[in-house]
């Protein structure tokens, strides 16, 4: 007798997960509540109210079991859905750090604990309850999980980074967005050399945005390059001030013009370095 075999059906024991990593949002629970200027035109309350939704209600979503679970069936049968090598954007209809949502934490530290063959990115505006809700064997840091932190002016800047900066972790990311005034971060970077590992510009979208003024976005860019710091240029935003004149940019030209500036920035820099070694060489 002849058994058909589909192709979803596996004749071989220790199957190996040749499956690509995926990009995966991970949005465990939903809702917040304001806490700063940032958060006034929050996309998540604009999405919320266009559904008639509370978006200030923190509520655990259906998603919650989402990085450990396991398909059916099939040649992956009992294996995750989402592939090992994976990066999981996390909590990014929420903040993982809000204080309704301490009841869950645990469970999702552990689900994180269970997938380290994944990457897990977050961002807070909430750094003075990290320390006290970090997993019992967090240690310096784990190597799969980073852990962002917002900063949308000068003033959050000196509240937060002070607080932030001070944690045992294995990566420090400071996100200015929606960024609204310059934010000056040579105080930072001098008292914590070597602790910010990276930094995120981006204008505020939506019909109701504050404008972003370039020159903010080119002196962090360039005090970046100076202190060996990784640099990116998330979005334009909705409205975008540069060289005196206003721009209203389209949702969906806003990380293109985003990019454009970041070639521009770059050879800005290189032309600068080549302009002062040309000096030096005059000398």
């Amino acid at each position: 007798m002849i058994d058909p075999i589909g192709l979803q059906t596996s004749l071989f024991s220790g199957i190996e997960d040749d499956r690509p990593p995926e990009t995966v949002t991970w949005n465990l629970w939903h809702g917040c509540t304001k806490v700063s200027p940032g958060c006034m035109h929050c996309y998540v309350y604009r999405r919320d109210a266009s559904v008639g939704r509370d978006a200030s209600e923190v509520t655990k979503t259906r998603s919650f079991g989402l990085p450990v679970r396991k398909i059916r069936s099939g040649m992956y049968r009992d294996m995750y859905k989402v592939p090992s090598g994976s990066m999981i954007y996390t909590c990014f209809s929420s903040d993982f750090f809000h204080a309704d949502a301490d009841g869950w934490r645990d469970e999702a530290w552990d689900m994180m604990r269970t997938r380290s063959d994944c990457s897990f990115f977050m961002i807070t505006k909430r750094p003075e309850r990290i320390r006290e809700h970090l997993p019992y064997d967090w240690g310096n840091g784990w190597d799969h999980v980073k852990i962002a932190v917002t900063c949308e002016n000068a003033h959050m800047a000196e509240i937060r980074l002070p607080v932030y900066l001070e944690l045992p972790m294995k990566y420090h990311g400071v996100m200015i967005e929606p960024m609204l005034t310059a934010v000056d971060l040579t105080p930072y970077i001098e008292r914590w050399p070597g602790i910010i590992d990276s930094v995120s510009v981006g204008g505020e979208s939506g019909k109701d945005a504050r404008p972003c003024r370039y020159e903010w976005v080119e002196d962090v860019y360039r005090k970046c390059m100076a202190y060996g710091i990784g640099f990116y240029y998330h979005q334009t935003g909705a409205r975008l001030i540069k060289d005196g004149r206003e721009y209203i940019i389209p949702r969906k030209y806003q990380h293109r013009q985003a990019r454009s500036a970041m070639a521009a920035l770059k050879k800005s820099c290189r032309d600068g370095s080549d302009d002062d070694k040309k000096q030096e060489d005059r000398r």
